[in-house]
């Protein structure tokens, strides 16, 4: 690869002023150079993958490995040789993954899902209740977009919601990239120990639940998850299902008041909406990690074994060759569901179809009973999380009336 001092840093800067538009050069990129060398946090040269087709391309051979996470590259000094822990659906390859991944995939069909529609329904309802009932003003992030679904995450999973502060703080120490390698296995350490308690419990006292019935389909198969898998598998689960869904509530919320031409599209084709917000948003904002296991051709390129890869998913959901005038917010846009916002191939995120749910119940109630919504102070003065693995708006202070 190129010299370490000519080689170019990621993450790259959003452009001044547009805070919905990923890195200004990745553009440029996509034209001229669409596979090319960065230099990471963690200390190591990837290839930057920014061009749609080679971003599938790259999630779906299974000779990349998953093994340093979708993260690790933008955490310094990282230990990128640290063992794969067992159970984690995020990491593990091949044999291990599937039999992990086999173990949850029924609970997020779309017939289990939208069956519980209804219940993710009542609770966006609630939250309107109680945030219209105070003076006009709310912090849009606190009284909606994060309860919402960390109420749904912990139903499903059976986490009592009593515990959400807890599990809400320590994930945000894991996302953040400003958190030293000692604060993350803290807050790594202090989430495991939780879970390892409810584990127990629940091994004891099974209820209806995700987490139960992990226990229990793994004891009637005679082959049952150690309880370090079932930890590892549970913090996943837990930490990626409030936290993708919620800055994907507040920031499409955000875009929303921007364009509020838009907003009947998304009253009359709330699915249609969502896969364009999903798509133009791409909250997962520094990309997804491969290690290359073989030598491979992407696109142009030759990539040797052991080398990094890192798959820009907010570069490929806006190229123009898949999707035309891709800067652009587009509810009428055709096939919106090929974007990559939950990724490809065999680690293709297992929550979508909940995601998805979620977000379009919490968008058109939002805009259907309080059509006056509004920023309450200037978009100028608002705060993004420029240093977390998912990008959003720290607070959206709301009003209406």
């Amino acid at each position: 690869m190129t010299a370490a001092s000519e080689t170019p840093a990621l993450p790259a800067a959003r452009p001044a002023g547009c805070p919905f538009d990923p890195p200004g050069n990745y553009a440029t990129l996509r034209e001229t150079a669409p596979t090319s060398h960065v230099r990471c946090p963690a200390g190591m040269d990837a290839w930057l993958v920014t061009r749609y087709r080679d971003v599938r391309a790259v999630l779906a051979d299974r000779t990349m490995s998953s093994r340093g996470a979708s993260s690790v590259h933008v955490n310094p000094n990282a230990d990128l040789d640290e063992e794969v822990s067992p159970g984690s659906i995020i990491q593990l390859d091949g044999a291990d993954h599937s039999r992990i991944r086999k173990r949850v995939i029924a609970e997020f069909t779309v017939r289990r899902v939208e069956a519980m529609r209804g219940y993710v329904r009542e609770l966006v309802e609630s939250h309107l209740d109680a945030m219209l009932a105070r003076p006009g003003e709310a912090d849009l992030v606190r009284d909606f977009a994060l309860p919402i679904p960390s109420l749904v995450i912990c139903e499903l999973l059976g986490v009592p919601y009593a515990d959400r502060s807890r599990f809400q703080r320590q994930s945000g120490m894991l996302v953040s990239t400003d958190t030293t390698r000692e604060e993350r296995q803290q807050a790594y350490d202090e989430l495991s120990g939780f879970l390892a308690g409810l584990f127990t419990d629940k091994q004891r006292n099974p209820r209806d639940d995700l987490f139960s019935r992990l226990i229990y389909r793994g004891v009637s198969s005679g082959d049952p998850l150690t309880m370090e898998e079932l930890v590892v598998l549970g913090l996943s689960l837990l930490v990626a299902g409030h936290e993708t869904t919620a800055n994907m509530i507040a920031l499409g919320t955000l875009v929303l008041l921007e364009h509020p031409d838009q907003r009947d599209v998304v009253l009359s084709a709330p699915e249609r909406a969502v896969e364009e917000l999903l798509r133009y948003l791409s909250v997962v904002q520094f990309g997804v990690l491969r290690y290359a296991t073989a030598d491979v051709r992407v696109g142009t390129r030759s990539v040797k074994a052991g080398e990094w890869l890192v798959a820009a998913l907010n570069s490929a959901n806006r190229d123009e060759e898949l999707f035309p005038g891709g800067g652009k917010l587009d509810f009428h846009r055709e096939s919106p569901r090929t974007h990559v916002a939950f990724g490809f191939g065999a680690h293709q995120c297992i929550g979508q179809q909940l995601a998805r749910v979620e977000l379009q119940e919490a968008l058109t109630r939002l805009f259907r009973r309080v059509p006056d919504l509004r920023l309450a102070v200037p978009r100028e003065s608002l705060a993004y999380k420029h240093n977390t693995l998912v990008y959003g708006v720290r607070e959206l202070p709301v009003a209406w009336g």
